[in-house]
């Protein structure tokens, strides 16, 4: 299995679900998406958004755009 380390820091959305409702939208995440923990900057540690190992062969690294919707930008400006 890869063991991956974190190579920079990357914005994120901190988004609130309600307890009640955390298992019916676990049911719509999407494989190889999945919710686990991270640790934000400030030190907390909120559930979150990871991917299977699976998903890493092949897959683009985007770190160093600063995060996903960064990286969005990029991709969609060429």
């Amino acid at each position: 299995m890869t063991q991956l380390r974190p190579a920079a820091a990357c914005a994120v959305e901190v988004w609130g679900v309600p307890v009640d409702q955390l298992g019916s939208f676990l049911t719509l995440v999407p494989p190889p998406l999945c919710l686990g923990t991270v640790e934000l900057a400030d030190g907390t540690w909120q559930k979150g958004f990871l991917c299977e190992p699976r998903a890493l062969e092949g897959a683009t690294e985007i770190t160093h755009h600063g995060g996903w919707l960064a990286y969005r930008s990029a991709a969609a400006a060429t």
